[in-house]
This record gives structure tokens, sequence and C-alpha cells, in this order.
């Protein structure tokens, strides 16, 4: 017989465990939880006795598991930092359900709607997500010699952002990492162009508008800065820098995770009449964009955040309609829109073969 007859929960952890016979023995040791057991068993007190504490320590291994694949998914998951040709090791393996390239997404380059005005999408008064406002920088973004202008595009992207946010506090830490990435393009303009101005690149300046030098020089638009940069020999193929074309890349596989989630959103019930939950949607779409490019531990921790969203009436919400059948026809604009801006951007990357860069 052995008992344990206390316990605490303080950073040190202590056990205190009586065996047979009244002999009391302390269990010390750096464990965040410690719980209260009792087993008989038909063996010697020794035996016993490791068989507490192994039990004991499987249970506290577990929760420490997967605090820290959660905590490596917050920190990294959302923005991809590696490519599929890191898979393969005993750490990482290769799954064929995640290898698989989307296919390309079938886009009418000319879409009557995306320039004319979408009476449907409206304000929605009391949320920082505005779907019209969205519409209008995926819009203004998309130049008319197959460029996408920088400076609209990473407006869009705040829009996005703010979408991201409205889901809750786990997508919220995601949102940080994307934050960080439109920041740093955002940065690069403006070293750019006080370069450009014979000013030092590292002296304070003023606090300038999102917008500044995103206009002219080098980073007006998708092409001009992957020329820029590819010219000005930043780009490495083989190890990772803070180019803009990098971060680009990674800003841009997550936009097709998010139009691949609204698509989903945007059907209505299967041939039993259920609706797919966000969750599901979310998780359909993160395998196809973005697990490709995630190590093996974060594409499983990825399968538990999902389940954390919020369900499908919210999403409507976010769009200003209280049905599935108002939310349809709006859903299916911002996608289009959404298509025009990925397949521009895709188009681009690929002619100048960035579309893995480490």
């Amino acid at each position: 017989m052995v008992q344990v007859l206390s316990s605490s929960s303080t950073p040190l952890t202590v056990c205190e465990i009586k065996q047979a016979g009244g002999t009391k023995v302390k269990f010390k040791g750096h464990l965040e939880v410690c719980v209260c057991v009792c087993v008989t068993a038909g063996v010697g007190d020794n035996e016993s006795f490791r068989t507490v504490i192994m039990v004991f320590i499987r249970q506290v291994l577990l929760l420490s598991t997967t605090l820290a694949l959660l905590l490596l998914l917050i920190s990294s998951f959302w923005l991809p930092q590696g490519d599929q040709r890191e898979c393969g090791f005993a750490w990482q393996p290769c799954l064929s359900v995640y290898s698989q390239a989307p296919p390309p997404p079938g886009v009418s380059e000319k879409w009557a709607e995306l320039h004319g005005d979408t009476p449907l999408v409206k304000d929605c008064p009391g949320q920082s997500f505005q779907a019209r406002r969205l519409l209008q920088y995926l819009k203004s973004s998309l130049d008319d010699d197959g460029d996408i202008l920088l400076e609209t595009y990473l407006l869009s992207w705040d829009q996005l952002l703010n979408f991201m946010e409205s889901l809750g506090t786990m997508v919220g830490f995601f949102s940080q990492k994307v934050r960080e990435k439109i920041t740093l393009i955002r940065e690069l303009s403006l070293k750019h162009g006080a370069k450009a101005h014979g000013k030092s690149a590292d002296a304070p300046q003023r606090p300038t508008p999102a917008a500044f030098e995103l206009r002219n020089q080098a980073y007006r638009s998708v092409r001009s800065m992957v020329e820029a940069e590819l010219k000005a020999g930043v780009v490495n193929f083989s190890y990772r820098t803070d180019s803009g074309c990098r971060t680009l890349l990674r800003l841009h596989r997550s936009l097709l995770w998010l139009k691949l989630m609204l698509e989903g959103l945007s059907e209505g019930a299967d041939g039993e009449g259920r609706l797919k939950t966000p969750g599901e949607l979310s998780r359909d779409a993160y395998r196809a964009a973005l697990a490709p490019h995630h190590s093996w531990m974060l594409r499983q921790a990825a399968e538990i955040v999902f389940l954390a969203l919020p369900e499908r009436d919210y999403f409507l919400k976010l769009v200003c309609v209280q049905t599935q059948q108002e939310a349809t026809p709006i859903l299916r604009i911002i996608i289009q829109a959404l298509t025009l801006v990925h397949t521009q951007t895709q188009r681009i990357l690929a002619e100048h073969e960035l579309l893995e860069l480490p």
C-alpha cells in the first residue's frame, strides 16, 4: 500500500508519501502539478512506490508537452518559416496528406464586379473589421499592368488583421506574426527611401504614415520590390534573410489560407444538410496552404488550435449578416478579390523563382 498524504503546487513540488508499515517518504522535484494518488498492488513496497512516481511523472510530462506544443504554435505557426524540403528528419516526418500542393486557382481576369460598385458589402458599425474597406483596398492594389501596389496591398492586410483578431485570443497571437511582417516591409521602404535621399537608414526618424515611401521608389509595387532586391543582392536562396521578397512570400501563403477558409464559409450545407464548422474549414484550408511549409510538430499543434474558433454565426456577424443565404454572395465578392490579388502575386513570384525561398 502506497498513499500520497499531501501535495503542493509550488514551483518546487513536494509530495509526502506513506508506505506500508507507516514509513513516510517525501518526493521533491521541479514539477508543475502534483496530484493525489492511491495505489494498491500485490507487489513489494518499493515497486509500488515506483509505480506511483511513474504515473505521476507521466501525467505531468503529458501536460507539459501539450503546453509546449501550443506555445510553439503560437510563436511561429501562423506564417511559415521553412519549406517542404526541410521534412524527412526523425522529428519532422513528411506526411503525404500535407505534401500535396494546392491546385492553382481558376480565376477569370475580367471580373466586372470588381470594377463596379458592390452594394451588398456594407459598413458594419461597432467593429474594427470592415469588409467594404477590405474590398476597396484589394481592388485598389490591382495595377493595370498585372502588378500589385504594395501600399494598398498592406492596407488590405491591416483589415485582414482586424478580421483575425476578431476571432479570439488564440488567433490574436498569430496575428502578431502577420503584423511583424507588414511592419518589416514598411520599414524596408523607409530605409530605401532614406538611402535614396542621402540620409542614414539608421538615423532616428519622425513618425511617418504607413504608406510613406510606398508610392514611389523600389517599394511601389510587388514587381518593383522584387526586381530592386534581386538587383541589390539582398535575397538569398540558401538561407533566411529579412528581405521584402521573403516576407511577402509568407504573407502570400497566409493570404491563401484566409481565402480558402472564406471559400468554405461561403458554401452551403452538404448532401446530408450539415454545415462544416469554422474549425473544420480552417483546418482544411491550413492543410492546403500552410501545412506543407511547417514542421511536423506545428502541424499537430494546429489541429488542436482550430477547435477554439467561434461558431459560424459569429463569422456571419463580421460581414453584417444573419443567415448563410445572406453571407454567401458577400463572401464570394471578397473571395474573388482575394483570388485576383493572390493570382497576380503568385505569377510575379513564380517569374522570378521566389516561391520556395527558405
